[in-house]
């Protein structure tokens, strides 16, 4: 499978299933500049394969979620870029393989600068969302609940948009104040039409959806319902700075809001934020912290919205007399 002269990537699973499986190959970029996975969707059943054929120039298979097109999802696979050369329009071109382990989607998208937001992307089983993530991924959000980010972060995010004729209340909260790993204030109360004020004040932070079961995944990632959320992305703050920037979301109900910040490690140390939680019962505040805190960026115990896609990596080299296990990654 392997030629010495070349870099191969294989993803494959240990276990698969004993049934016929159908191969679908995809080709990764393309000669001319080709910035694109054709096709750039499949629907697969379990124990189906998925190859990858890397051709020109440089590109990667990264998992993502639908919230989060242009992010690499926590503990999902990533090839890591593949270079392919300008005059190789022969072959043998490296390949990659994954087996799918169930039909929930998976998606994915090419990290080299700039091809996410041009809409390399793709994805299995996408249950029909496969233009609603491209049109995220380019900047064209079609999902509903007001977002917006000021300098340095200057993108705006449509996310719902419900407005009341009363007199409303801007909330102000800090992220990262004076290094802390917090949202000060962490609960707050809000009335529909009021708006929520992130400013984020040191390192770098964002502030993500989640739900109470799953408090360090994004929303996409365990909503039943195909909900996306909210996500201001990871916002750094230079050290000395004057200026901070911000990100505002409108309240539009009186359900809870629960948020958390997706630096690695952050929510399971307690960094979560809630609108309108519940004061006694069950789902309250201190319970939302303590479930982050032992989850620590893991699903529900239900696991909920959880890929199942395993996949363990080779590399051989023309130095090499075998295959090398470079990770897995679960």
């Amino acid at each position: 499978m392997f030629a010495l002269s070349i870099l191969a990537v294989a993803l494959t699973l240990a276990v698969i299933p004993p049934v016929r499986s159908v191969e679908f190959t995809i080709t990764v970029g393309g000669p001319g500049g080709v910035i694109a996975y054709e096709p750039p969707c499949v629907n697969a059943s379990v124990g189906d394969v998925v190859t990858f054929v890397f051709k020109q120039k440089n590109h990667t298979v990264t998992q993502s979620s639908f919230g989060s097109p242009c992010t690499s999802l926590n503990g999902g696979f990533d090839t890591g870029f593949i270079p392919v050369a300008a005059n190789n329009t022969n072959g043998p071109f490296p390949i990659a393989q994954l087996t799918v382990q169930d039909t929930n989607p998976i998606w994915v998208y090419c990290r080299q600068t700039g091809h996410c937001q041009q809409g390399m992307v793709f994805a299995i089983n996408p249950a029909g969302k496969f233009d609603a993530f491209k049109a995220a991924a380019m900047g064209q959000s079609t999902t509903t609940a007001t977002a917006s980010a000021s300098n340095p972060a200057t993108t705006t995010n449509s996310t719902t948009a419900a407005t009341s004729s009363n007199s409303t209340t801007d909330h102000h909260i800090l992220v990262g104040n004076a290094g802390t790993l917090t949202f000060s204030p962490a609960n707050i109360t809000a009335q529909p039409g009021d708006t929520v004020t992130f400013e984020f004040r040191a390192k770098n932070h964002t502030v993500t959806q989640s739900t109470f079961g799953a408090p360090c995944l994004p929303l996409a990632q365990s909503s039943q319902s195909g909900q996306v959320g909210f996500d201001s992305g990871f916002v750094p703050v230079s050290n000395g700075t004057n200026t901070f920037p911000t990100f505002t979301v409108q309240v539009n109900d009186t359900a809870p809001i629960w948020v958390y910040c997706k630096q690695q490690g952050h929510c399971g140390k307690g960094m979560v934020f809630a609108v309108n939680a519940i004061e006694t019962g069950a789902n309250n505040f201190d319970a939302f912290v303590k479930r982050a805190e032992t989850l620590n960026g893991t699903s529900s115990t239900s696991g909920a919205g959880r890929t199942m896609a395993r996949v363990s990596m080779h590399v051989a080299l023309a130095t090499a007399v075998g295959g090398v296990v470079l990770g897995m990654l679960l």
